[in-house]
């Protein structure tokens, strides 16, 4: 009596198509992640309160920066002025950095300022346009 061999299925399945698919989402986000880019406006006030402070960096959409009112040509020169102004200043706790943004001004200005007030370690705010 002859004992025949069952045929077993093989658990195999082809690689090849799932690297495909994998590629080409790869391809994908790497297209679609560099295409995309945030741009934020800055809120508009809704009420007419003022913080006090006389420090103020106005960035225009050129990303031209001044502080209160002088043309500054580098962050570290603006850091030098602020900290110089810091020492003087009698309540440094109380002491504020205005970021005044004109409108379409790249928001990567904003955070570079932002980071000279985190350096010297002081309070920074955002101005904006109140609501008329």
């Amino acid at each position: 009596m002859g004992i025949k061999k069952r045929n077993k299925v093989s658990a195999e399945f082809s690689m090849s198509s799932l690297t495909d698919i994998i590629f080409l989402l790869l391809i994908f986000f790497m297209l679609t992640s560099s295409i995309v880019q945030i741009n934020l406006d800055l809120p508009e006030a809704t009420s007419k309160a003022v913080a006090p402070s006389n420090m103020i960096v106005s960035i225009n959409k050129k990303s031209e920066f001044s502080y209160n009112g002088k043309p500054i040509s580098s962050m570290s020169k603006l850091r030098r002025i602020v900290a110089n102004e810091l020492k003087t200043t009698e309540n440094r706790k109380e002491a504020t950095l205005t970021i005044a943004a004109e409108k379409g001004s790249p928001f990567e200005n904003v955070t570079k300022v932002m980071n000279v007030a985190k350096e010297l370690k002081m309070r920074a705010i955002i101005a904006t346009k109140p609501v008329e």
